[in-house]
């Protein structure tokens, strides 16, 4: 087996007992980098010191210093989080050339168990996006398909990890940016209870709804970085005090007493025959290795979108606001053409700098929070907000679990939704209301469309209750046993 087929569990055992050494490691990811980043455009920026930081763990090894249970191993960065003297621009023109002072919480504790950022990957701009097609640096491409959209926004770190140019990624999720590529590429991604893992260094899009979380093979190393990443953090209020299990090592595939919930509303017209086929298979397996199904109700799954879309474009409007060319980030030729006043200073700044989703957006949340009306809209949104929490709470009093397609469908072709941003958002339909009620949820690979296209099989649960829905994943994987398929871009 070639360094690039092992996971990151493999990996990490390989360099704790000497069999590989972290440069050999670094450099087999970077060349495999080299060769597909051309052709799916999954990062925007190497980072140029990884082989350097790689001899340097692999030196602290020959000492026979202590070392980090990461130690050596490359792991890729959505560009939404900040790197400490590597190019951090959320994917937007507005950021091009800003190189931040300090890294993320979640980059501070990767590199202090020892993991190596190999990059910093492609993205939808500022994360507004399900298709990684709004970048200023260019579309990110499906590794099982480059005719095809590798989901959003962190498209970049599911085709990495895809693609084999990543043994491990990290991605935020604000409304299943992280479940719904990860759904499409193959791969398994989780998205931690809101507070779970601190949001100090991610750049800000919705702050009530993002949070990081893992992307990789298996949901073992799932569960291992989320072990690594999670916890309180003083820099951010939102985090939480909960203690940080060993998920890693309580995973089974004995779901024996546990009942998993059906949410009647997730499986409605419109999912496609693929994907129905998919989760029943999903099913079917839960059922053989002991689970219990039921069938439960989420009767406001279809104000989700959207709520999701005043909360979060709200929240934005404020956010992006910082952004105006006077402290940082891009600002117009004003040599050549001086502004006439602030107000065409500012708005050329923005209107250059900012992709036409983003600004979309931005418009969307001020308007709702414009004076008339913010009780109509952003208040409503959140009274309703809070009645769609209520909803899974109560399901969850019948269950451990809830089980249901991550997406309509598997992934669509490049082009083909992009103009349309109504069918675009639809497409988050049962992804975002895990964000609005702070749950945890993933995807795990379920099977394959006719079209040969990866589909994920969504799993959600209770405030940290990730065993429980890790769990349920290890066992669809082990029954399944798709972490070696490979795209064929990678043969």
């Amino acid at each position: 087996m070639s360094i690039i087929e092992k996971n990151l569990t493999e990996l990490c055992d390989a360099v704790q007992k000497r069999e590989l050494k972290s440069e050999a490691i670094t450099k087999a990811f970077l060349d495999q980098s080299t060769r597909l980043n051309p052709k799916l455009n999954a990062y925007i920026t190497m980072n140029e010191k990884a082989l350097e930081q790689a001899r340097d763990v692999d030196k602290k090894i020959a000492s026979g210093a202590k070392v980090g249970r990461l130690a050596g191993v490359p792991i890729a960065i959505k560009d939404m989080l900040c790197t400490k003297g590597i190019k951090t621009t959320a994917g937007s023109k507005i950021l091009h050339n800003f190189i931040p002072q300090y890294s993320a919480a979640v980059v501070e504790k990767l590199e202090g168990a020892g993991a190596i950022t190999i990059g910093k990957t492609n993205q939808d701009e500022f994360a507004m996006g399900s298709s990684t097609e709004t970048s200023h640096y260019g579309i990110c491409r499906n590794p099982w398909s480059t005719d095809y959209v590798p989901g959003g926004s962190s498209g970049g770190s599911a085709a990495a990890v895809s693609a084999r140019m990543a043994p491990m990624a990290i991605g935020t999720d604000t409304g299943g940016s992280v479940r719904q590529p990860a759904n499409f590429c193959g791969i398994v991604g989780v998205k931690p209870t809101y507070g779970r893992v601190s949001r100090y260094g991610i750049v800000a899009y919705a702050s009530s709804l993002d949070q990081a979380g893992p992307m990789g093979h298996t949901v073992q190393d799932c569960a291992t970085i989320m072990e690594v990443i999670s916890g309180k953090d003083v820099r951010d209020t939102t985090s939480a005090q909960e203690a940080v299990p060993e998920w890693s090592k309580n995973l089974t595939d004995n779901l024996k007493g546990l009942k998993i919930g059906l949410p009647k509303e997730y499986f409605a017209e419109g999912v496609s025959d693929d994907v129905r086929k998919v989760v029943k298979n999903a099913i079917d397996i839960a059922k053989a290795a002991g689970a219990e199904i039921v069938d439960v109700s989420l009767p406001l799954t279809h104000l989700g979108v959207a709520v999701y879309y005043l909360v979060a474009t709200c929240e934005a409007s404020s956010n992006l606001a910082r952004y105006d060319g006077v402290r940082f980030g891009y600002r117009s030729d004003f040599e050549k053409s001086p502004a006439v006043d602030v107000d065409d200073f500012y708005s050329r700044n923005r209107g250059e700098g900012f992709g036409s989703e983003v600004k979309r957006r931005i418009m969307l949340g001020t308007y709702a929070l414009s004076s008339g009306y913010y009780d109509a809209y952003y208040k409503k949104a959140c009274q309703v907000r809070r009645l769609l929490r209520q909803n899974f709470l109560d399901a969850f009093k019948k269950c451990d679990v809830l089980l249901s397609p991550a997406s309509t469908t598997p992934a669509f072709k490049i082009g083909e939704r992009i103009e349309s941003p109504i069918e675009m958002y639809l497409n988050d339909i049962y992804t975002t209301s895990t964000n609005l009620a702070g749950l945890p949820g993933m995807s795990v690979p379920g099977g394959f469309s006719k079209d040969k296209l990866p589909i994920g099989v969504q799993i959600m649960a209770a405030h940290f209750q990730e065993q429980k829905m890790l769990n349920v994943g290890y066992a669809i994987e082990k029954s399944l046993n798709l972490t070696r398929e490979v795209p064929n871009v990678v043969r």
